[in-house]
């Protein structure tokens, strides 16, 4: 039975303990803590491991997962490293999103396999964390000879893991925060063109939702070049100058960006007359 140690009983650390040990292949060594009530109040939601305030005072485990805010890994690190409590060979690994492993710089001078492992999954309240974490992918990278440690966690716990490119960190975590959070923009852009229509709020949720939902859907299933639809697609200039006019400048300015980018995804279907009459209609404003 692989030990495991968790720096950090946060949401985060705190599900990834509760899965490990309701998977019966980890041993919880230790949930470390800044302070005594909240180590202990993790200790409590995983059902084991031992509850420490202070980084000298962690027992040997094979993985010790860093589970702090991304500023403070390297810190951490280094203060382990100073600390000497982890062994040579053992695996250490952090959960941030956009950081490399290199971030662990201190430890990795010791002999430790160090790496990363991110759930690309939300951990908003633990409980529904670990109810649902079943098929959640997690991206991993750092030293190869902690990978296979690492998929086996990720396996183990119900996650699906895949490993990144070397130096890929940051560009997955972009591609993330642009799937993610410009699709909510994208919502808010468009809610907010729609009551310029006179649609209620209601109204707007339901036919803006549904296309959402059914072109995420095509684009998923066929590609974004297959599932792409509507004026741009069709070359019709005139209707994107329409939709221009009736846009705030900020809008507008928003609108023009993505339609370029939809312009050229577009291109292949494109004559050349339309691409430069899109081009013509998606253009800045004279000044």
């Amino acid at each position: 039975m692989t030990s495991l140690n968790i720096v950090g009983g946060g949401r985060l650390g705190k599900s990834v303990a509760r899965l490990a040990h309701d998977s019966g292949r980890y041993h919880i060594g230790a949930l470390l803590c800044r302070s005594q009530a909240s180590a202990l109040a993790a200790r409590d939601f995983v059902g084991a491991g031992v509850a420490l305030t202070a980084l000298a005072d962690l027992p040997a485990a094979g993985i010790t997962l860093l589970a702090v805010p991304d500023g403070e890994i390297a810190g951490v690190a280094a203060a382990l490293a100073t600390a000497g409590v982890i062994a040579a060979g053992s695996v250490v690994c952090h959960a941030s999103g956009v950081g490399e492993a290199a971030l662990l710089a201190p430890l990795a001078v010791q002999g430790v396999h160090c790496a990363s492992l991110h759930p690309a999954f939300s951990f908003a309240d633990p409980a529904r964390a670990v109810a649902g974490f079943a098929g959640a992918r997690c991206a991993l990278e750092g030293d190869a000879a902690a990978l296979p440690l690492l998929q086996g966690l990720a396996a183990d716990i119900g996650g699906v893991p895949f490993v990144l490119a070397p130096g890929g960190k940051a560009a997955y975590h972009a591609a993330l925060s642009i799937a993610s959070n410009y699709l909510v923009t994208l919502h808010d852009l468009a809610a907010r063109v729609a009551t310029q229509a006179g649609m209620a709020d209601e109204v707007a949720a339901a036919v803006l939702g549904g296309l959402m939902r059914q072109t995420l859907d095509n684009t998923l299933a066929l590609g974004p070049a297959a599932a792409l639809t509507g004026p741009i697609a069709r070359g019709d200039a005139g209707t994107v100058a329409k939709h221009r006019a009736v846009l705030s400048a900020q809008d507008d300015a928003l609108y023009c960006a993505l339609g370029a980018a939809t312009a050229r995804l577009a291109a292949t279907r494109l004559t050349a007359a339309q691409q430069q009459a899109l081009a013509a209609a998606l253009a800045p404003p004279a000044v």
